[in-house]
């Protein structure tokens, strides 16, 4: 059930100027912590960690747990909360200020969806960075999951290392002070093994679906063929006007076919069985 809507305070200002919207809702709180899959064994950094309506649940599901609040009347109560919970260590600083674990860690927070974009590219920087769970606008996360048909220039340009899903959608009923847009739960998780070479991936799909280039087609007559490429569904078609799900890899050392065989990208290994017609060829 959601939560009831009451009077706006003061606080509730100061909230919406932070970019703050804690989640209210004990069914979407533990509908989130069963989308972000911690670690038992495994160390969980927090972002906006609030009053700690998340760090409670996620204390019971991992290893070690390290809450960030740059609140300071926020990170009072979490103090509170965190003092109760042995495997949990709480630090009143900018998570976006600090610098990643040398060992595997995750994170997962209800973040400020000012920064949303922040937040998520600190993430795919961090080299030790196994998943992410983030609550954002839903918006935003239906445009990086290639919920529209297409992708962004981010996820296309992440897509041998991470694979991005869109895990859940909370109502805006679900938080305090209400948001005026729903939320998306975004789950970005690391491949165990890169699907391609990551720099000459980028180099190419940089050239083939944005700036000069616009278009696989024109991509092509720029690049060797001896260059790796990037192939989709019409040869026309920028990479972002589909969806990374749908690519695949040839078998062939060309590099990279499309998809018109329609088959998963997770599931090509022995090779594209679509017509050669259909795919780039040498």
């Amino acid at each position: 059930m959601a939560p009831r809507r009451t009077r706006t305070t003061g606080r509730d200002r100061s909230c919406r100027v932070l970019s703050q919207n804690f989640l209210a809702d004990p069914a979407a709180v533990a509908r989130f912590v069963d989308a972000a899959r911690p670690d038992p064994h495994g160390l969980v950094l927090e972002v906006g960690a609030g009053r700690g309506q998340l760090t409670r649940p996620l204390a019971t599901r991992c290893g070690r747990l390290t809450a960030y609040e740059v609140d300071p009347v926020a990170a009072t109560e979490l103090a509170r909360v965190c003092a109760t919970l042995p495997n949990v260590t709480h630090r009143q600083a900018d998570f976006l200020a600090t610098v990643a674990p040398g060992e595997e860690f995750c994170v997962v927070g209800n973040i400020p969806w000012s920064l949303t974009a922040a937040v998520v590219r600190w993430c795919l920087a961090a080299p030790r960075l196994r998943a992410a769970t983030l609550l954002t606008q839903l918006e935003y996360a239906r445009r990086r999951t290639g919920e529209y048909g297409r992708s962004t220039r981010l996820t296309v340009l992440s897509w041998p290392e991470f694979d991005w899903r869109l895990a859940g959608r909370v109502p805006r009923t679900a938080f305090r002070p209400v948001p005026r847009v729903d939320a998306g739960i975004l789950r970005i998780e690391r491949r165990a093994t890169p699907l391609l070479p990551t720099r000459p991936y980028r180099r190419t799909a940089g050239w083939s679906s944005w700036g000069s280039a616009g278009s696989a087609a024109r991509s092509r007559r720029r690049w060797p063929a001896s260059t790796r490429r990037v192939g989709w569904r019409r040869r026309c078609a920028p990479a972002g006007s589909t969806r990374t799900s749908r690519w695949g890899m040839s078998g062939r050392s060309s590099g990279w076919c499309c998809t018109a065989c329609c088959t998963p990208a997770s599931r090509l290994r022995g090779g594209c069985p679509a017509p050669r017609s259909a795919r780039w060829a040498s």
